[in-house]
């Protein structure tokens, strides 16, 4: 909650973010001590948790309860929308644990959630294009046993590291006995916060480089097929030009979502105005918002399931054609 006063320790907790000493504030995930005014940005970030978890749902249980998707591209896809699922619960259980059941340990535990959640979403998306590009780059040997291992490696690993990320401001990890130690994120550290920042950064240069090299492997996939089958010039310029657009939006929405809270945490204290958090972190879980979009409304096979389970008219155990991670 904003405040423009001093700081006043019998006050205690403030919302999701604390103004401290008239200047700044950061983003408060301790509890709440006494009942507080209802903060819009914190409404919001609730409506956005609420139809994260809404729409992450949907996806996470076609794909459980469809025999049909089984297949790698499919798993991963599924850790992401529960990932997702996971965030948007853990922005509702936050908020409503801050104003209306304050517990120090409760709210530890919302915290850990959250960073657990959005470090496997993350994580999920690296997956998913690790996937993609392995799809292309060893396209005759990836309908194998070596990649259903391969992907419940990569499942393993990025659960594994994310609940260990999230563990840590329950295990102790925390800037709750020293204020000064606090992060643009209260009670995670600032260090804490730069290890996560960092990691993030990682990440996207990863992905950067993949969706580069996928983007030459489609380019040049597009031209073999135009020289075999005759295809005019134009004809090759569309479709190539259609595969980059795509890939173009599937990065660009993840940094445009994700770069501001991740620049602002390395910069930023929690000395800092509150609402410079807010503004940076509510496109962030946007990007939880966006994915089952991105990745998963838009492949065939579930949307058949989507309009079987609307209209009634089709089995959701029909046969699907199998198809390769670089179509979803």
């Amino acid at each position: 909650m904003m405040e423009d006063g001093p700081h006043n320790s019998s006050t205690g907790q403030r919302g999701w973010f604390e103004a401290r000493n008239g200047s700044g504030g950061s983003l408060d995930l301790e509890s709440v001590v006494q009942p507080l005014a209802l903060n819009p940005w914190d409404v919001v970030l609730c409506v956005s948790g609420t139809i994260i978890s809404c729409e992450n749902a949907v996806v996470v249980v076609v794909i459980f309860y469809t025999p049909a998707f089984r297949a790698p591209m499919f798993l991963l896809i599924g850790s992401l929308a529960t990932a997702d699922l996971l965030a948007g619960l853990g922005l509702i259980l936050h908020f409503a644990f801050v104003y209306f059941v304050p517990s120090e340990a409760v709210s530890l535990l919302t915290v850990g959630l959250l960073v657990t959640s959005f470090t496997a979403s993350v994580s999920s998306l690296l997956a998913i294009t690790i996937d993609r590009y392995l799809s292309l780059y060893n396209a005759l040997t990836y309908y194998s046993e070596r990649t259903v291992t391969r992907t419940y490696i990569m499942l393993v690993l990025t659960w594994g590291a994310s609940v260990c990320y999230g563990l840590l401001p329950v295990m102790g990890w925390n800037c709750l006995k020293e204020p000064s130690a606090c992060s643009v994120v209260k009670p995670l550290t600032k260090n804490h916060l730069i290890i996560l920042s960092v990691s993030f950064f990682m990440v996207f240069a990863v992905m950067l480089q993949l969706y580069v090299q996928i983007c030459r492997i489609v380019c040049r996939h597009a031209q073999q097929i135009a020289v075999q089958r005759h295809f005019l010039a134009s004809s090759h310029y569309v479709t190539t030009r259609k595969g980059i657009a795509t890939l173009a939006v599937i990065l660009g929405t993840f940094a445009s979502c994700w770069l501001p809270f991740a620049v602002y945490c390395l910069l930023g204290d929690y000395s800092y105005p509150a609402l410079y958090t807010y503004v940076t972190l509510l496109p962030a879980t946007y990007n939880s918002m966006l994915n089952p979009v991105i990745y998963a409304f838009r492949n065939q096979e579930i949307q058949k399931v989507l309009w079987a389970v609307c209209c009634g008219c089709v089995s959701p155990t029909m046969p699907f054609r199998s198809r390769s991670p670089s179509d979803v």
